[in-house]
């Protein structure tokens, strides 16, 4: 095995459509292995059958975190890349592409790769974002950037304005492309595996890299075709809207001050009631609108933590 050999790690949830042309995508990488959480439709079998990639089956949703964590304890290689069944890779691998020589760097922790849309556009706002500040997150749960998208916490936020052509540090590149040493994952404890289903373990990931002192490195030769969502889908409006503003206030929780907090649940509230109230006067709507009025009570429950059935399905509970 070459001391910079590759392994993956994609997690499937919901990736039929998607997961062959990711893996027939795959060179230059050593091992690759598939963490399945309990989809239904079949994402399991259709990664077995391409013969490409061992594939873990769970048998319940663990979540992306632990999947990931699942997935990297299953290769033996030096350098991981957690990849998105929806990217398409465009560029292999090998030790001399320029995406590996950055991750061997010792004072490098962690390299993103440049994820484009179907046309070869950059995604911007999502590809690369910047660590999120008390006031992003502020301005997120008050659905500020809907009606003022130019404001100056969301273009830092989402990095309007970044150059997707040039190699440069950067904060927080998106989950759905990283590359990392080993060595890196296990000094880190892992991902935290209390961001369940999905949503903030990579940034909390990313945010744990840079605190203990090492850079972040984006590397646009390293190119991935990105559907984006095609597993957020399959989430009820009621579980979206409790795991994405449970794992954003888990996030406070760990990196932020009780003030800040605090104003992050006040923000939510409005927030979510706004959505509500939006939603349920709106033909069809009624459903979501409920959804983000029950979901207010995620926003004052603490700690922020799931249990989960045998049909991948969540609920929120109080750890004791």
């Amino acid at each position: 095995m070459s001391p910079a050999g590759v392994g993956v790690v994609i997690v499937t949830y919901q990736s039929a459509g998607v997961i062959e042309r990711c893996l027939r995508s795959l060179r230059g990488v050593e091992q690759a292995v598939v963490v399945d959480n309990a989809s239904t439709d079949h994402s399991a079998t259709v990664a077995r059958n391409t013969l490409l990639a061992r594939v873990i089956a769970n048998e319940t949703n663990r979540g992306f975190a632990a999947a990931v964590n699942q997935g990297v304890a299953a290769l033996k290689t030096p350098l991981i890349l957690v990849l998105n069944p929806d990217v398409e890779l465009q560029a292999g691998f090998e030790e001399s592409a320029p995406i590996v020589r950055e991750a061997l760097r010792p004072e490098v922790g962690l390299v993103g790769g440049r994820l484009e849309d179907e046309d070869g556009a950059y995604q911007e706002g999502f590809g690369v974002r910047a660590l999120p500040t008390p006031g992003a997150l502020l301005a997120e749960a008050l659905l500020l950037n809907r009606v003022w998208p130019g404001n100056p916490w969301n273009r830092r936020y989402r990095c309007v304005g970044f150059d997707p052509s040039a190699a440069q540090d950067c904060e927080q590149p998106a989950g759905a492309f990283l590359l990392f040493r080993r060595e890196i994952f296990e000094r880190m404890g892992g991902f935290d595996e209390d961001f369940y289903p999905l949503w903030f373990e990579d940034v909390d990931f990313c945010w744990r890299i840079r605190a203990a002192g090492y850079r972040i490195r984006y590397e646009p030769t390293a190119r991935g075709r990105h559907l984006g969502a095609h597993s957020i889908g399959s989430l009820s409006a009621a579980n979206r809207h409790k795991a994405w503003y449970g794992n954003l206030l888990r996030f406070a929780d760990k990196h932020f001050s009780t003030a800040e907090n605090l104003a992050l649940r006040a923000a939510a509230t409005v927030g979510l009631a706004v959505r509500g109230i939006g939603r349920g006067l709106t033909a069809g709507g009624i459903q979501e609108g409920r959804a983000c009025f029950h979901a207010i009570r995620t926003v004052w429950s603490r700690p922020h933590s799931f249990s989960r059935d045998a049909g991948g399905a969540f609920e929120r509970t109080r750890a004791a």
